[in-house]
């Protein structure tokens, strides 16, 4: 049984921090969430201060909270917004990364540091599935950024003794998440036109994980507190194609439309991943749910929030299962 924790969620109305902020209140532990912009609809259960990382009063809150676990949820999440805007990308994934390091640095805490890393690290992999001691040989300014990242977590647990766990995030799905790749096709399916249209060949394939997997295993690796850098792959194993994706999605909203696949390519677009997540299991016993119900779950959270059917352009979404 996990012990309750004191958690400091940054970007905690994103998508990734939000999810884990609910997850973990739901589970019994407290949650302190940082966030430079207010926002409606905040987790009920949380603590929230509003403020930028390289605050004065975010090391305040540091050294008087003294959370157990940090989990950085803020930073880019876009794979083709650094291709439009690469330095701005790196503001946002390295600048905001450095700041909470050094802040807590300041605070003078060691707390365990969660870092959600990317598969982006890895590029196109030359074997799956990936490893851990693969080689990291991203193809975007987003995956360069997240090595970036993980370097600079490097140069703070060998110079002042932090201990950071990078999370190699694979392809996230969850109910809050109303972007990227599985929400775009939903979408299609519910609104009124004919077809479901994927940018890729449809063969492109993906690690799916469901948020709330994603969260149990980060409370779980905080149990194993890692003297030290550790990198972990976060994913399921499987590999799961994009065409199969819009069909489990197709399935759940009993829609009969068409996938119709435009087979572009887009830069940074990785063509296949698969976690190999032996070190994931070996470490965190946790079995996450298949990617049928994941899909299943987001769906019917969906559904509740709007009535299907309404009507709208059609959307083209990628080969790309995102974060």
């Amino acid at each position: 049984m996990q012990r309750k924790k004191k958690l400091l969620i940054t970007g905690c109305h994103g998508f990734i921090g939000s999810s884990v902020a609910d997850y973990a209140i739901r589970h019994g532990h407290h949650v302190f969430g940082v966030d430079r912009a207010e926002q409606h609809g905040a987790v009920i259960g949380m603590d929230v201060l509003h403020c930028a990382l390289d605050q004065p009063e975010f090391i305040d809150l540091l050294a008087e909270y003294q959370p157990d676990t940090v989990v950085h949820a803020a930073g880019s999440a876009s794979v083709g917004y650094s291709f439009t805007e690469p330095r701005e990308d790196f503001h946002i994934a390295v600048g905001t990364w450095g700041a909470l390091l050094d802040a807590i640095r300041k605070a003078d805490l060691r707390p365990t540091v969660i870092f959600p890393s990317s598969a982006a690290v890895y590029g196109n992999p030359q074997r799956l599935p990936v490893s851990e001691q693969d080689p990291l040989r991203p193809i975007s300014p987003y995956g360069f950024h997240k090595v970036i990242c993980e370097q600079l977590a490097q140069e703070y647990v060998r110079c002042f003794g932090f201990h950071v766990v990078a999370a190699r995030l694979f392809s996230t799905v969850g109910p809050r998440q109303h972007r990227l790749l599985v929400w775009e096709l939903f979408r299609q399916a519910v609104e009124d036109h004919s077809s479901v249209t994927i940018q890729g060949s449809g063969l492109e394939s993906r690690d799916f994980l469901h948020i709330e997997d994603i969260a149990e295993y980060f409370l779980g690796l905080t149990e194993r507190r890692s003297e030290g850098f550790l990198a972990v792959n976060i994913g399921s194993g499987i590999a799961t194609s994009v065409r199969e994706v819009a069909d489990h999605i197709l399935k759940s909203v009993g829609s009969t439309r068409r996938i119709v696949t435009l087979n572009k390519e887009l830069p940074g677009d990785p063509k296949t991943w698969e976690a190999d997540v032996s070190l994931l299991h070996s470490l965190v016993p946790h079995r996450p749910r298949a990617i049928h119900e994941a899909i299943g779950a987001c769906v019917d959270r969906w559904l509740l929030e709007e009535p299907p059917g309404q009507a709208g352009m059609p959307r083209v979404v990628s080969g790309v299962g995102g974060e």
